[in-house]
């Protein structure tokens, strides 16, 4: 789980760092597909930097929140990192709904983001609830569900890289797979998110026991 959870935030933060490459110099000879989805973000470039930046902060710090052997060093820093990374969730949430307006892969790709993204704020408000009536366990279990839903845009990544790899037998084109490779990738970081809550879920999971996540 560690290897996939290190994996999944390299791959969001070299998509960010890609992005914001992208907006301040445009490639001039990427390719085709590449082109198209460059345009799409340069045609909102404001909305992308507000969605992306905090992004690239909030994958940074998903290892450390996750980290036991971090948070009982730095008991205080893993709190107000773990009250940082909520508030970028809410921007990175609230802002991916106008990002979702004309999507490359159409309905079905905005019906994945919207679907999920709304799936996200609700987990991040579960979890901010929970931890305020101090039941850190179901706090810990709606953190995993957030953190989960938000890679999931990571996961989306290879899944496109087979769709563009095999486009010349398929003929399908970005507007054809990008809806599916989101449903695909977000889906299965959720499954995984939540298989993991149900294989470390002890007898006492609906306590409110006072300790972190």
């Amino acid at each position: 789980m560690w290897i996939g959870l290190i994996f999944l935030c390299v791959v969001a933060a070299a998509v960010a760092v890609r992005r914001m490459t992208a907006l301040a110099n445009p490639p001039r000879n990427a390719p085709p597909q590449l082109a198209a989805l460059d345009k799409s973000f340069a045609n909102k470039p404001v909305l992308t930097i507000v969605h992306i930046l905090p992004g690239l902060v909030f994958v940074t710090l998903v290892p450390f929140q996750f980290s036991r052997s971090f948070r009982n060093r730095h008991l205080r820093a893993h709190r107000w990192m773990g009250r940082l990374a909520m508030t970028l969730g809410l921007i990175i949430g609230i802002s991916a709904i106008p990002m979702s307006r004309h999507p490359i892969g159409g309905a079905l790709e905005a019906s994945a983001t919207l679907f999920y993204d709304g799936f996200f704020l609700f987990a991040l408000t579960k979890a901010f609830l929970y931890i305020r009536r101090r039941n850190t366990v179901l706090h810990r279990e709606w953190v995993i569900r957030s953190m989960s839903i938000a890679l999931g845009v990571a996961t989306t990544r290879p899944v496109m890289g087979v769709f563009f790899a095999t486009s010349r037998l398929t003929g399908f084109a970005p507007q054809d797979f990008f809806g599916i490779a989101f449903w695909i990738g977000f889906t299965a970081t959720y499954m995984a998110g939540e298989l993991w809550i149900r294989h470390t879920r002890t007898p006492i999971a609906l306590d409110s026991r006072p300790e972190l996540v």
